[in-house]
């Protein structure tokens, strides 16, 4: 559910931008959508409101959420004072960059890498894995970042719009698929020993 959820302000950004020179009458109030900046305002406004629903039903603070919620608002207030396109492009790869450059440093500080210390609550793995799944991230969120300002600037705006909704989801999924594909084996031996263990106590009754 969270996770679609962190998807609406992107397809909320792609529909408005779909909307250009369309204009929007409610009552008295209307509203002329103006392509990439009328986007940026609603991605801006989108993301405040996941951020906060989402940290209502998780009854904490969502901080991954939080941070970018920040970028999106501190890069589309750029955006629209400056009038200029370029600072909402390079949000994506900023954010994805400082992901990847804080994943990277948890490996040198601790026992623990990043990744370990949100998710070994949830999991029991080797530390080689842990391993493997903290490069695994780092490679995903550099490539991400790294494509991002490759469209930006390579290709026209309205690819860009396009790129940025279904690559979000594309690179999510690989990136699910990819760290379920190194947990899997790993939960199946959990579940085994827990058999094991429940039919040793079933035999001792």
């Amino acid at each position: 559910m969270k996770q679609l959820l962190e998807f609406l302000p992107l397809v909320l950004f792609f529909s408005a931008y779909q909307l250009s020179g369309e204009t929007l009458n409610i009552g008295s109030w209307s509203h002329t959508f103006d392509g990439i900046f009328s986007a940026t305002a609603v991605l801006m406004v989108s993301s405040v409101l996941v951020w906060l629903v989402s940290s209502m039903i998780s009854k904490a603070n969502d901080k991954r959420l939080m941070w970018m919620t920040l970028a999106v608002v501190v890069f589309g207030s750029a955006t629209l004072i400056l009038r200029d396109q370029r600072f909402i492009q390079w949000k994506p790869t900023v954010f994805n960059w400082g992901l990847a450059l804080v994943f990277l440093a948890s490996q040198f500080f601790g026992e623990k890498n990043l990744l370990q210390r949100l998710m070994g609550q949830q999991l029991t793995l080797p530390q080689r894995i842990w391993g493997y799944l903290n490069a695994l991230w780092i490679a995903n969120f550099t490539l991400v970042g790294t494509l991002n300002i490759v469209v930006a600037y390579r290709f026209e705006e309205a690819f860009w719009v396009s790129y940025k909704l279904y690559s979000s989801v594309g690179f999510t999924l690989l990136l699910m698929l990819l760290t379920m594909f190194l947990v899997l084996p790993y939960l199946k031996e959990q579940d085994a020993g827990d058999g094991d263990d429940a039919g040793s106590m079933r035999g001792s009754s």
